[in-house]
């Protein structure tokens, strides 16, 4: 496909994390590097927004109102779980062409990065001429090629930094903890309650991630084992744990659009642990956490060096795909102690890690976590560089200004910094121009 002028769209899909909106930042001031991009548009709600033509322009917005919006987790421009049919495609490149759009950034994991695939491929198909990036974003770091996911450092220092109390509080008050961290199939977060340890008999003393078959037997038997060596027992748990038949252990009947099962949101794992140990032992004072959503966009504890990777990474979606004029999925790649180059990888290669690689690295993770002191960056290294690999293969009726998160440790800014065109009735561009948002409108005549 040869270089092509016109608009770029901006979305961010499934769940949240504390850095997600640098990379949304990275991608705006990325794109605007280049002069063949006419306008900068983002999607309210991933893929739904697009389908509900529910966009934000973003083409002149303030760079210090970015950089607000930056520091500020979660995101910003709201997310969605969509899952992508050749029917909601189509209704995508009916808006996208509307708009002249032609690069297409997802920020997001790994079902973000298949809907980058299914959007990419139902292009070509139709003969849409659309770049297509996917920008990495998943505190469960189980993507794969990628040496680690921006989300996931955040994440895993506030998971340690958890730990790192709760043991405080366990020596304080002996008996049994039990905290349950997110994970559904990849066990990364869990492991990174153990690089808050610093002594010997530190807890988290155990640790149970999903690559490993749980039984309810063994779990016990370590736990009482564990007391009788420490006269207490710290334990992190995932919530994906499984059986030996692969089952979970506790878990919804509940699935969203890309068939996953509902695990987190609620506490039935670590109330069933609890009461295993309980009935199993002759230990009275037992206590279970489920982290739950706190562990994703914590704002407390954000990694520096997570902040930083989650603007790159989007910054490099916008030179790789306007600049290179290519589609893929921007992955990082560790090429020596602690230093790392970002890359672009092939669509096909972005879902989670197979079992049996995940658990060597996770196994030899756990290991050096015990045998040494980590430190709470879980994510560290002295250079960055950046290469590129291609991909392998109803409307609503609001039209509310729209408002961002306000971030606590910011500055406070009003409600809506960004121009928002009303596209639900669809207009010339001179007329889009024009329908600002009412933040906007109060700015001017305030301006006049």
């Amino acid at each position: 496909m040869n270089v092509s002028t016109g608009r770029a769209l901006v979305a961010q899909g499934g769940g949240p994390t504390a850095v997600i909106n640098q990379s949304l930042v990275g991608v705006v001031l990325g794109a605007r590097k280049h002069p063949q991009i006419t306008g900068i548009y983002g999607a309210v709600h991933g893929i739904q927004g697009i389908v509900e033509e529910d966009l934000v322009d973003l083409t002149e917005s303030d760079a210090d109102e970015l950089e607000i919006v930056g520091a500020t987790p979660a995101s910003a421009l709201r997310s969605t779980r969509m899952k992508p049919t050749p029917e909601i495609c189509a209704r995508i490149f009916e808006v996208c062409k509307a708009h002249n759009v032609r690069y297409f950034f997802y920020i997001g994991g790994n079902d973000s990065a298949d809907t980058c695939r299914i959007v990419q491929q139902e292009a070509e198909k139709g003969g849409y001429e659309l770049r297509v990036a996917h920008v990495p974003k998943t505190i469960d770091n189980d993507l794969k090629v990628t040496d680690h996911c921006p989300g996931y450092g955040s994440a895993a220092k506030f998971v340690a930094q958890a730990f790192m109390g709760a043991n405080l509080d366990n020596r304080a008050l002996p008996g049994v903890y039990i905290g349950i961290v997110m994970g559904r199939h990849a066990g990364f977060l869990t492991a990174a309650a153990a690089l808050g340890r610093s002594n010997p008999d530190d807890g988290p003393h155990l640790v149970y991630v999903p690559e490993v078959t749980f039984s309810q037997e063994k779990f016990l038997d370590d736990v009482k084992r564990t007391y009788e060596k420490f006269d207490r027992c710290v334990a992190a748990v995932s919530e994906g744990i499984t059986d030996d038949e692969g089952e979970t252990i506790v878990s919804s009947a509940e699935k969203d659009p890309h068939g996953n099962v509902q695990l987190s949101g609620t506490g039935a794992l670590g109330d069933l642990l609890s009461s295993w140990v309980r009935t199993g032992t002759d230990i009275s004072r037992v206590r279970a956490d489920t982290l739950g959503y706190l562990q994703r966009s914590f704002a407390g504890c954000v990694s520096e060096i997570d902040r930083a990777e989650a603007r790159e990474v989007g910054e490099l979606a916008a030179k790789y795909a306007i600049g290179d004029n290519q589609d893929g999925s921007v992955a990082i790649r560790r090429v020596g102690d602690y230093a790392v180059d970002c890359g672009v990888t092939l669509a096909t290669e972005t879902g989670m890690e197979s079992g049996a690689v995940l658990r060597v690295r996770l196994t030899q993770w756990l290991s050096d976590a015990f045998e040494q002191s980590s430190p709470l960056e879980s994510v560290n290294r002295e250079t960055h560089r950046a290469t590129l690999f291609p991909f392998a293969s109803p409307t609503r009726t609001s039209t509310t200004a729209f408002s961002w998160p306000r971030d606590a440790m910011a500055r406070p800014t009003e409600a809506c910094p960004f121009r928002r065109p009303h596209y639900r009735q669809r207009r010339p561009v001179a007329a889009n121009a024009a329908a600002d948002c009412e933040f906007g409108r109060r700015r001017d005549r305030a301006a006049g």
